[in-house]
């Protein structure tokens, strides 16, 4: 039996989970995995930047899952500091680009993956490029910024942009002694929250520091006589100074490679697969990870997710496909988890405006409780916002604001909403209780049977 050649471009989550997993179905006789990262580290998490950038994790290297010399050592021909440039779908092979000797050279394969993940939005504004200004979505990207935090001597931060990222980044910064700036341009900070829940998020930046400003749209950076960041400028005509820029806007797929080949891609821009995550109409490539559109579950829509529990469960799916067995990816709720100082947050499932744009008639339902019995030491606040169905009572979504241990009650949620309940039947299930970890109702609960009632008053 001939050698058949695997090719993976993309050295992170989902296209190192897919070599892993392809290799340990098939070993080298019968299958050669090349994989290319433009980067210098392979298998980390990217999820850590923000806590290694203020100081939680010590150590960058402790991000690292597995280094290029582990996977090589495993079997797979890892070249790292090279960009593939160019698909030939039709002859089979890519064209990489050496990031530090510019040489080129072709690759051919039988079977592809594509795991090209996800870029940081770059606006495109004047002085965008000035020195100081980082878009932090690889180890690579992250440690540009540490190199210029680390020799920049002024203290003045401006983080563009309000969601997971643009938060952690301003704690993050805080940590590190810098005075913090949020411009964004909705109404409250995390968009993919609700306003209303939002302004939870809003209130406890405000209590640490950090300067929030909303309806916030950003013109220009401003840049000194070296060419490095001074100040960011607004529509309103304010200025902010600052010594470091950070851009939260939010990620794109990394889809050129696809688009110039002319593989199918969606509204987002992310590729399209089937449930086996192979590429629509081609049954010879794979695509996972960042890059990638997947199928939400409760709107029945196709939506760019970038996670990184997404992307190796991807790599899972497309190793045993690349590897001669079979999985499937069958689709998402939209889990999400983060925390801003003592403030956890988690949503799941649809927010109003998702819910509108899917044209579903709706109720939501607001509680406020605590995440232990009250009288226990460690109670703490706990907001729980909870979208149903209007006319069936079909769980939507729920959203979670609160202190220590309410943010991993999301996950009840998640998994109601990937079995497709009500919230009546959200309201039967049979929660752990004892003082330390929960009130006799378990706010989840709570929120549920108050949706109930909103049903039915609501009627069809």
């Amino acid at each position: 039996m001939a050698t058949e050649r695997l090719v993976v471009v993309g050295g992170d989550a989902a296209g190192m989970s897919a070599a892993s997993q392809a290799r340990r179905l098939k070993g080298p006789a019968e299958l050669e995995i090349v994989a290319f990262e433009r980067g210098h580290f392979t298998s980390y998490s990217a999820c850590g930047i923000p806590y290694w950038i203020g100081g939680q994790v010590v150590d960058r290297d402790d991000l690292i899952a597995r280094t290029p010399e582990e996977h090589r050592a495993r079997g797979i021909d890892l070249r790292t500091r090279t960009e593939v440039v160019e698909l030939d779908l039709a002859g089979g092979r890519v064209r990489s680009r050496d990031l530090e000797s510019g040489s080129e050279s072709w690759t051919g394969y039988d079977k592809l993956v594509l795991a090209t993940g996800a870029r940081p939005i770059r606006p495109h504004l004047p002085g965008i490029g000035a020195h100081g200004v980082h878009g932090v979505q690889t180890l690579d990207d992250g440690q540009r910024l540490m190199d210029t935090l680390d020799r920049t001597e002024g203290r003045r931060a401006v983080v563009v942009g309000a969601g997971y990222i643009g938060v952690e980044m301003a704690e993050a910064l805080v940590g590190r002694g810098y005075e913090v700036t949020v411009l964004h341009r909705g109404e409250q900070p995390m968009a993919t929250l609700d306003p209303d829940m939002g302004a939870l998020v809003h209130r406890a930046m405000n209590g640490m520091g950090i300067r929030t400003v909303s309806r916030a749209e950003v013109t220009k950076i401003l840049t000194d006589d070296r060419g490095g960041v001074r100040a960011v400028a607004t529509a309103a005509g304010e200025e902010y100074p600052a010594d470091v820029v950070v851009l939260g806007i939010g990620v794109e797929p990394r889809t050129g490679l696809a688009r110039a080949a002319g593989l199918p891609l969606g509204e987002s821009g992310g590729l399209l697969t089937d449930l086996s995550m192979r590429v629509r109409g081609h049954e010879n490539i794979w695509s996972g990870g960042d890059c990638v559109e997947v199928l939400d579950l409760v709107s029945g829509r196709m939506r760019h997710i970038p996670l990184g529990t997404h992307a190796n469960k991807h790599g899972q799916v497309i190793g045993s496909g690349a590897g001669g067995g079979y999985a499937t990816f069958p689709g998402v709720v939209g889990t999400a988890v983060s925390k801003v100082c003592d403030l956890e947050i988690a949503r799941t499932g649809l927010r109003e405006k998702d819910a509108l744009a899917a044209g579903l008639r709706f109720v939501t339902a607001t509680i406020s409780s605590t995440t232990t019995a009250g009288y226990y030491p460690t109670a703490a606040q706990m907001t729980v916002k909870i979208l149903a169905e209007r006319r069936t009572g079909r769980l939507l979504g729920v959203q979670i604001i609160g202190g220590a241990g309410s943010a991993k009650r999301v996950d009840i949620a998640a998994v109601a909403l990937t079995a497709g309940m009500t919230v009546d039947q959200l309201v039967s299930l049979d929660l752990g209780y004892a003082p330390p970890f929960s009130p006799v109702w378990d706010p989840i609960l709570v929120a549920a049977r108050k949706a109930v009632s909103a049903v039915r008053t609501a009627g069809g």
